[in-house]
């Protein structure tokens, strides 16, 4: 199956209700306005049940078919923005200072509804499809939210998709792996407490930014020196705050940064040794050092059946040479993740071509990806759901 043609015809339609989004972004949970235009648009379609509030501001619509009972397949967007301030200068520009769609969940929500509508106008398969809205991707966990609060069992969901966008990747072609595809994301704050006094005499103290120096440089030697060169690890120091004067030396220093792991076994060494190294520098230069760990999202890991689906329905809808079904991990993070732990299911990239990156202050959607996202959608439903079976 190529493009839809109705697909087609719709994209003057999405890309509207895309720009709207893009117009007004909201942050984390508070995707009120959001959730509030998607659930319009579901009633508007006739999705037979829209159910509002779910990991407290997501969205799930439930289209039945017209060919009997039978499983319900998942398809899940993102809703929230970024803080950032938006410098695209395009007459759709966010209109709240500070917020924009800079990971393109703008265009995630608009094409999954652009899908909504045509399985709803068609029915033309077996079961149900639940169309899922989900707030908070970016920091909150509200993919995590979403199913602690039993949404796969509600709806008796049995298999679950995602999709992203992806820049550089050209419009019309697809990527996905078998196992891991994004990373775990976690998070570490380190105080290290020493002795303040005054800069002009530092034998006097125990110097806390000497020593967050040296823990920086040495955290480094978790990857470089402590795991094989195959595994996928990277850990970044991002914070370094101590002192307010220039002739005080600080009591105390406050670094944070994050782990990115792609197996179970790397994330538990990777905080072993973090734990081990900052309590040992420190102890070694006469500072006590504190560790908070934060485990944050999992690794966004592709079930091997559903992969293989996924695969197959974007080469339907794209053409085999257009798929590329060994595309390297990334070391960012998802919660698609957590519905993937729930469920099996597969996370497909999808091509945004030439743009800035995720994330960009200059970066915006392509609404010529619009049609390609809903017939893989379309096609994604229809044959994980056939009317003949």
């Amino acid at each position: 199956m190529p493009l839809l043609n109705r697909a087609i015809e719709m994209q003057e339609e999405v890309s509207q209700w895309r720009r709207h989004l893009h117009e007004n972004p909201e942050l984390m949970f508070d995707v009120h306005e959001t959730a509030k235009f998607v659930a319009d648009k579901l009633h508007a379609f006739g999705v037979d049940e829209v159910v509002t509030g779910i990991g407290r501001t997501g969205v799930v619509g439930i289209i039945h078919g017209r060919h009997g009972e039978g499983q319900t397949v998942g398809l899940r967007s993102d809703m929230d923005a970024l803080p950032l301030s938006e410098i695209t200068g395009k007459p759709y520009a966010s209109k709240n200072p500070g917020t924009m769609h800079a990971c393109g969940h703008d265009g995630h929500t608009a094409m999954l509804l652009g899908a909504a509508q045509y399985l709803a106008e068609t029915r033309n398969f077996k079961g149900s499809v639940a169309v899922i809205f989900q707030p908070a991707e970016e920091g909150g966990g509200g993919g995590r939210e979403m199913v602690k609060e039993g949404m796969m069992e509600r709806f008796s969901i049995s298999e679950v998709y995602g999709m992203h966008n992806i820049p550089g990747l050209p419009i019309g072609q697809f990527a996905i792996r078998k196992g891991p595809i994004m990373a775990a994301t976690d998070e570490f704050n380190i105080t290290i407490e020493g002795r303040g006094g005054h800069a002009a005499q530092p034998h006097r103290t125990i110097d806390p930014v000497v020593i967050g120096a040296q823990l920086v440089n040495a955290l480094q030697t978790i990857v470089s020196r402590g795991t094989d060169p195959l595994d996928s690890v990277v850990l970044s120091v991002t914070k370094f705050h101590a002192g307010d004067a220039h002739n005080i030396i600080p009591q105390k220093a406050e670094l944070a940064g994050t782990v990115r792991t792609l197996r179970p076994e790397m994330r538990d060494f990777a905080e072993k040794r973090l734990r081990e190294v900052a309590e040992g520098v420190a102890t070694a230069l006469g500072a006590v050092a504190k560790v908070d760990y934060d485990r944050n999202y999992p690794v966004t890991f592709n079930h091997d059946n559903e992969t293989e689906f996924a695969a197959r329905t974007a080469q339907s809808v794209a053409g085999n040479n257009a798929v590329n079904l060994e595309v390297a991990p990334m070391m960012a993070g998802e919660d698609f993740s957590y519905m993937l732990e729930a469920r099996p299911g597969a996370f497909m990239f999808i091509g945004n071509g030439e743009s800035a990156s995720l994330h960009n202050p200059a970066y915006d959607f392509n609404d010529d990806v619009i049609p390609h996202g809903i017939s893989y959608w379309v096609q994604l439903a229809e044959s994980a759901l056939p009317a003949a079976s």
